[in-house]
């Protein structure tokens, strides 16, 4: 049951990149400097990465891959939106500037994230 929820959570993590993304290009553009506005650009960007590597590990769980170093991946990606993405986004909004200190932990949970799936890989039998 954990498994399609947090596929459904891909699916939305992916969409609302792409309006972030949109968001940024059509409605921030002239609002927030060209530095803060890259800023955005690359939360955007790593939430979809992420959104899609959520869906691999999703997709592989589902066809009967499980096993505990996805689910720990999957949660190591959530994190990693949640600190790395969201931080960037809430930097480049407010300017508060101590924000960015938060993004590098959501880069851990990224690389963590990615480190159990391919020790989950390896362990894989055919």
């Amino acid at each position: 049951m954990l498994y399609p929820v947090l596929m459904t959570i891909a699916a939305l993590l992916g969409g609302t990149s792409v309006a972030a993304g949109a968001f940024a290009a059509h409605a921030l553009s002239e609002r927030l400097s060209d530095r803060s506005l890259a800023i955005f650009e690359t939360a955007a960007r790593y939430q979809m990465y992420h959104a899609l590597a959520l869906l691999l590990v999703t997709s592989l769980a589902l066809r009967g891959e499980s096993q505990p170093l996805l689910t720990t991946a999957a949660f190591a990606f959530l994190v990693g939106v949640a600190l790395f993405s969201g931080s960037l986004y809430a930097l480049s909004l407010s300017g508060v500037k101590w924000l960015g200190a938060i993004a590098p932990l959501g880069g851990l949970a990224f690389i963590i994230g990615w480190g159990c799936l391919a020790v989950a890989a390896w362990n894989w039998r055919s």
